[in-house]
């Protein structure tokens, strides 16, 4: 809880992320509050009260999962918005000179966007969810066998991503205006 917020605070593709991970980890201990309790929870050392709010904050998501009928596969609608919003800002950042760091980052990636999607094999809304897919999968390919993954993936995403957190934070915070001159 405490670090989703930090994440949320920092890094809205972290967050994302991390969010997802926490979706697949309930999925895997059956969205069973007792097993969340003793694999996710007893193992903080906080106090007894930081642990129930925890674990209401986990059981919650689970509770979400249920409900938006995504107990088996799926991301929360949450997290489906925020890649929304990033993918307006990307239109955004394209058209605008705000986008002046973000642009030639954008188009180095974009010629390898439709072999990407061929390698996930998974149907994406946008360029920008096609990325955090492949991100995803790199970060659960690495918690597999850490010394495999696809640097070409982190080598072309990581910094599109990077950059387009950086610059929707900046907007969400009042710091960066889209149709202003310079960034």
């Amino acid at each position: 809880m405490l670090t989703a917020k930090i994440k949320r605070k920092e890094n809205i593709a972290e967050y994302i992320l991390y969010l997802w991970q926490l979706e697949d980890l309930f999925r895997a201990l059956e969205l069973d509050e007792e097993k969340i309790k003793k694999s996710l929870v007893d193992m903080h050392d906080i106090d007894d009260e930081q642990k129930k709010m925890l674990l209401f904050w986990y059981v919650d998501m689970v509770n979400l999962l249920k409900s938006e009928g995504k107990s088996d596969h799926g991301h929360l609608e949450h997290t489906t918005h925020l890649i929304g919003e990033l993918y307006d800002l990307h239109l955004k950042l394209l058209k605008s000179d705000a986008g002046v760091t973000y642009v030639p980052l954008f188009l180095e990636l974009a010629p390898h966007l439709e072999e990407l999607s061929k390698r996930l094999d998974e149907k994406s809304n946008n360029d920008i969810e096609l990325c955090f897919r492949a991100l995803y999968g790199v970060m659960l390919q690495r918690m597999k066998r850490p010394d495999q993954f696809d640097k070409d993936v982190l080598e072309l995403i990581s910094p599109v991503i990077a950059t387009l957190s950086h610059l929707f934070l900046k907007v969400e915070r009042g710091e960066l205006d889209l149709y202003s001159k310079a960034e």
